[in-house]
């Protein structure tokens, strides 16, 4: 139905909702906003105040400002949904355990993770009443809650967050569903954080061999799997192994990203660091400045990222005895250090270290 066919506003209401809809998948986020704000001034005029599709209209709205990252806006959509369906619904619907999920997903990418693993245990108390016991959601809840804990440095219990959501996807999913990849991912990872290496080899490459057939042969996940497999073998000093599994997952980002997307900057980064324990200067410094002129294009001129970069290439030249390029690269750092991060901030003593070191030199 086109939008002068609709017979009257609800028909109206429903079309702004659709185009709403199809401009959020498209990442048109600014048009979302207006259709979805369209079908929400028509519902305000023709519902009563606490109308469910109420709720579904600023549930939607937060979902777009949360994908632009406008996370103020977004908690308040969401919260707005919540009290309407706080009084619409039953106590324990399943929609109020999406509504705190929510709301814990922007408090998460907020960083304040106290409030979002708050509201991500809200959920899964409604979920445990609402929801048969091995349903995905919960699943998707004990994640969530992992993720917060392993933010927070709590890894024991991000560990038992992750092998309960685990434990429930292996029952209510097929055995290669990607669902069950990510759960082998987080494990691994939170293993990597502990120092447990051989673990979280095993739970990395578990999660690689499920992606495999699951996933296209260049997306996105994949890449991502070797390069934790990757930081996993350089933490493990096995450089040759890291330096294989960096490249595969450049291989993939280049296929499946565009060409200065900041992955990529990544990957070259930890390229380089690999070439530069195995003290191969020439090519570690040809990986950081690919690194580096990528993040030039996709970051602000005085981002703490790029200062990391002149570090690293001022760090090469100096174990190349190149004292003098050192020096200037090692400014360049801290000129943009200083700019951009408090004065007691550790990076900018780092630097201050590597100056007073190469003037020893020179």
């Amino acid at each position: 139905m086109l939008l002068n066919e609709a017979s009257n506003e609800d028909d109206e209401s429903d079309c702004y909702h659709c185009l709403g809809v199809i401009k959020y998948n498209l990442g048109q986020y600014d048009e979302a906003i207006e259709f979805y704000q369209k079908s929400l001034d028509i519902k305000e005029k023709t519902l009563p105040p606490n109308h469910p599709s109420l709720a579904a209209s600023y549930n939607n709205i937060g979902m777009v400002y949360d994908e632009m990252g406008e996370y103020l806006k977004a908690l308040s959509s969401y919260e707005r949904s919540l009290e309407i369906q706080k009084i619409a619904l039953p106590p324990n619907h399943p929609d109020l355990a999406g509504s705190y999920n929510n709301i814990g997903l922007v408090y998460y990418n907020m960083g304040e993770y106290l409030k979002a693993l708050s509201s991500y245990e809200r959920s899964l108390e409604i979920q445990k009443i609402a929801l048969p016991p091995n349903h995905p959601d919960l699943a998707t809840s004990y994640n969530n809650i992992g993720l917060v804990y392993d933010k927070m440095g709590e890894y024991s219990k991000a560990l038992s967050s992750y092998e309960r959501s685990l434990e429930i996807r292996k029952i209510a999913l097929p055995p290669n569903h990607p669902g069950l990849a990510q759960s082998y991912n987080n494990i691994g990872m939170v293993h990597d954080k502990m120092g447990e290496y051989s673990k979280a080899l095993s739970s990395y490459e578990r999660s690689l061999e499920i992606q495999k057939i699951a996933l296209p042969p260049n997306h996105p996940d994949l890449a991502s799997s070797y390069n934790n497999i990757g930081m996993l073998y350089y933490n493990m000093g096995e450089y040759t192994k890291a330096l294989s599994s960096h490249e595969r997952s450049l291989e993939i980002k280049k296929i499946a990203l565009p060409p200065n997307h900041p992955l990529l900057a990544s990957s070259y980064g930890n390229i380089g660091n690999v070439y530069d324990k195995m003290g191969e200067y020439s090519k570690a410094l040809s990986s950081y400045e690919r690194s580096l002129e990528i993040k030039k294009i996709a970051l602000p001129p005085n981002h703490p990222d790029l200062a990391t970069f002149y570090n690293n290439i001022g760090l090469v030249y100096y174990n190349m005895d190149e004292y003098s390029k050192a020096l200037s690269y090692y400014k360049k750092a801290q000129g943009i250090f200083q700019k951009s991060l408090p004065p007691n901030h550790p990076h900018i003593a780092l630097v201050k270290r590597n100056i007073d070191n190469v003037k020893k030199k020179k």
